[in-house]
């Protein structure tokens, strides 16, 4: 809401209408966390919690307006390096003051008012605006900092009997986030506001050993311990399976990205079917922390410990310099309850994943490395199986089960009016036509098989549904998800058994999951073998860009005239290969070589388009399925995702050295479509590597997007409909790569491109937008050749 400003005098900061050149999400810094990163061999300051000492943002250490340390690096075993900016923040060495809390809030009152007020007005009105149209409001409480002001500022706008406190305990919270939610459940009980406690029937214990360890790309843990047990609490509080909610959260748009996109109030954003009103969406941590102690609220203590959110105890989207004050905080010893430390949970990575240590400090290297967190398939995990393999002959397809966890008679009832013939054969009456499922026993597995007969539309997905089917028998835990999902409530899941109810309406909620089961999805196994091919494509000198300007300059004299060694000359015509510019061994242009040419090097579109043909090829193709926007990635972190993938320690050198060189050289591939903006330690003659982070094309072209589109399409075996979130889907196992995977797009922005191309070429493509549904349609009678037309 507001900017803010240092004020040297009390140590804190000041809220001003005015644009200051502060940005960043500032937070307190207690003298825990000094004293965990080495401040103490510095400086003397005051022992206790009573005040902070300084702020941070991000990285760096604010004391009195002044920048004086800030740190590098980290990770879960290792400290974060200090580098300390002033030798003596206070005159002759004294102590260093803490911040005048008191002092700073008074001076930040009046414009801290304005805003509680306007607020807690917008609160009111919302409950005066919706309470015709929903069953149940509730505060969505966490423990952190923003789900407590979330709650003082609702208590105080309504009524106390006309909302309840909802808590997801996600079994997995930091021991300090249950000391916070048992103070808040003490208050509530003494100001009559009801206090709910929401969590799976299953213990984490069990999940990471049936689901492996969350990942990147595979967060199962959210819908399984917070989403689903919210949802089914609810139902339970309400006695009704199809109730409308509102949850009033904490989400503010300065934590991140995604969240800046979202908008006050909004239906089915968080949970399908609610409403969610993010209350304090616009306000700054600034101003979170300034209301806390403003008026004396409970401050979890993990952010005295360093922790700059409250969360789970293990994540894999926290930041490695998280992960250490975490560890630092909660490693076995360190809380009064064992069953909840950070422990606990780096012990089930360790021996749930593939990975053969010899000793601790390989299993601390890859901990440390990362790799776990990038895990994208059950190949990763050591108890992953195909337990319903899927087999197409001619017409015939065949779903062989190999094991029935759950019943695939419950199951089926999903699928459309059933009728069992005998046990042989399986008749269902799917949109108004009549399948027949063949079922024969073969030892110990059931084969399941279909016969096409047109191969429409509905065909396919009658088929795709059955499979989802027989996934669920074979892998289904009980996690509740597919509960969850149902809006009627049809279906109930107990100890890990599953009943439908005979009058579900077949609306498919249910298989709307990923790979149509969750811990399916989590264990499913790549196709076609163990590993992928050399990855070691273009040696440890990679592709410069000056190469590729040059011949593009040159055109086929190029290769008679150039200053380039013979290594060089054959990786540049490997990566022309590769992007389709020349062809194999003549080494002429291509068709498409003649177009990106003609574009010119300097042009971003000639680069998206070599791109969405390079990803296809091994060296591209691991690096946009493996690293995600946002993250930044280390060498050893490199090395250690590439174990998998290449054997040796000098291939993996290398093909490190050769993305830095590529991103490195090339501005547009590397920073401008954020495919790998390169941090290069300064002054050395051979440009070291520090680090390399993935990022976004911030002005996309529609017709490169239009064009990866096709390429997509092409490599799924000409599937030219799917959903905008199908095509956002990462963790399903395709042939395709995605143009929101390559170029890091989101959903707002893949919106604007699709209907953008569907009002300018609905020749080649027609997107839909409406309410719940999103449907992207690729023109059959087109392909990624002629979308080059348009260029």
């Amino acid at each position: 809401m507001y900017q803010y400003l240092w004020d040297a005098e009390t140590g804190g900061l000041l809220l001003t209408n005015d644009i200051s050149k502060f940005s960043k999400e500032p937070r307190p810094v207690y003298y825990r966390e000094l004293d965990i990163l080495g401040f103490d061999r510095y400086w003397a300051y005051p022992k206790d919690d009573s005040a902070p000492i300084m702020w941070a943002e991000a990285n760096n250490y604010i004391y009195r307006g002044r920048r004086i340390a800030y740190t590098k690096g980290g990770s879960l075993y290792t400290a974060p390096e200090l580098i300390v900016l002033e030798e003596s923040p206070e005159p002759d060495g004294a102590p260093l003051l803490p911040v005048n809390v008191k002092e700073m809030c008074r001076r930040n009152a009046d414009l801290m008012e304005a805003l509680v007020q306007e607020t807690i007005q917008k609160i009111y009105n919302t409950y005066r605006e919706y309470r015709s149209k929903v069953d149940v409001f509730y505060v969505a409480f966490s423990g952190g900092k923003d789900s407590v002001v979330t709650l003082d500022l609702v208590q105080r706008a309504l009524p106390h009997d006309q909302f309840m406190v909802v808590f997801g305990d996600t079994q997995m919270e930091f021991p300090d986030t249950y000391d916070v939610a048992e103070k808040i459940k003490q208050i509530c009980g003494k100001q009559g506001i009801s206090f709910l406690i929401a969590k799976s029937e299953h213990s984490p214990d069990y999940t990471w050993n049936e689901f492996g360890p969350p990942a990147q790309t595979m967060r199962w843990c959210c819908s399984v311990h917070k989403t689903s047990p919210q949802v089914l609490l609810l139902r339970e509080v309400t006695g009704n399976p199809a109730f409308r909610g509102m949850a009033f959260t904490g989400i503010r748009a300065e934590e991140s990205a995604t969240r800046s996109q979202y908008d006050e109030i909004s239906f089915g954003e968080k949970h399908k079917g609610q409403y969610s009103f993010h209350t304090i969406l616009e306000w700054s941590s600034a101003e979170v922390f300034l209301y806390i102690y403003s008026n004396e609220l409970i401050l979890n203590e993990t952010y005295k410990k360093g922790n700059s959110r409250a969360g789970c105890l293990v994540c894999p989207m926290a930041t490695d310099k998280n992960f250490f004050f975490k560890e630092k905080a909660y490693r076995l010893g360190a809380s009064l309850d064992d069953s909840k430390t950070t422990t606990k949970f780096v012990d089930l990575i360790l021996r749930t994943t593939s990975k053969e240590f010899s000793d601790d400090r390989y299993r601390r290297e890859f901990i440390n490395g990362n790799g776990w967190k990038a895990r994208r398939s059950g190949r990763e995990l050591n108890f992953a199986s195909d337990w319903c393999v899927e087999d197409s002959e001619g017409k015939t397809t065949s779903i062989t089960l190999k094991r029935e966890r759950t019943s695939w008679k419950e199951w089926i009832k999903t699928l459309g009016s059933i009728a069992f013939e005998d046990d042989s054969l399986i008749v269902v009456l799917y949109k108004g036509q009549r399948y027949e499922i063949h079922r024969r026993v073969d030892g110990s597995n059931q084969v399941f098989s279909i016969s096409s007969a047109t191969n429409s539309k509905d065909e396919i997905y009658f088929t795709s549904a059955l499979k989802t089917v027989l996934r669920k028998a074979a892998y289904c835990i009980g996690c509740h998800v597919c509960e969850a999902n149902c809006p009627f409530g049809y279906i109930k899941m107990s100890n890990g058994h599953v009943k439908i109810d005979d009058k579900c309406i077949k609306c498919h909620k249910c298989h709307e999951v990923f790979h149509g089961c969750l811990v399916a999805n989590s264990l499913r196994l790549p196709k076609g073998g163990a590993k992928m091919g050399s990855i070691d494509r273009y040696g440890n000198i990679g592709v410069e860009y000056e190469w590729v300007k040059d011949y593009f300059e040159k055109g086929e004299d190029f290769w008679e005239s150039n200053e380039l060694g013979t290594k060089k000359v054959d990786n540049l015509k490997s990566f022309f290969v590769d992007a389709g510019v020349i062809l194999p061994k003549k080494h002429t242009l291509t068709d498409f070589g003649r177009i990106v040419m003609r574009l010119g090097a300097d042009k971003e579109t000639a680069w998206g388009l070599m791109l969405s043909n390079l990803v296809y090829t091994e060296e591209f193709n691991w690096w946009v399925n493996h690293t995600l926007p946002g993250e930044r990635y280390t060498p050893p972190q490199l090395d250690d995702m590439l174990k998998p993938y290449a054997a040796s320690e000098n291939s993996r050198d290398h093909i490190v050295k050769a993305y830095k060189n590529i991103f490195a050289s090339n501005e547009i591939l590397g920073r401008r479509f954020g495919l790998g903006d390169c941090e290069l330690k300064a002054n050395t003659k051979n440009r070291i590597l520090l680090s390399i982070e993935r990022g976004a094309w911030s002005s996309p072209v529609p017709e490169v997007i239009l064009y990866s589109l096709f390429k997509f399409a092409e490599a799924c075996g000409d599937y030219y409909q799917f959903s905008l979130s199908t095509l956002m889907d990462d963790s399903i196992e395709r042939d395709g790569v995605s143009p929101t995977r390559i170029f890091g797009l989101d959903r707002d922005t893949m919106i604007r491109l699709l209907n953008g191309l569907s009002n300018r070429y609905p020749d080649f493509i027609n997107a839909s937008f409406t309410l719940d549904l999103e449907t992207i349609t690729l023109s059959q009678d087109k392909t990624s050749t002629d979308v080059l037309g348009l260029f």
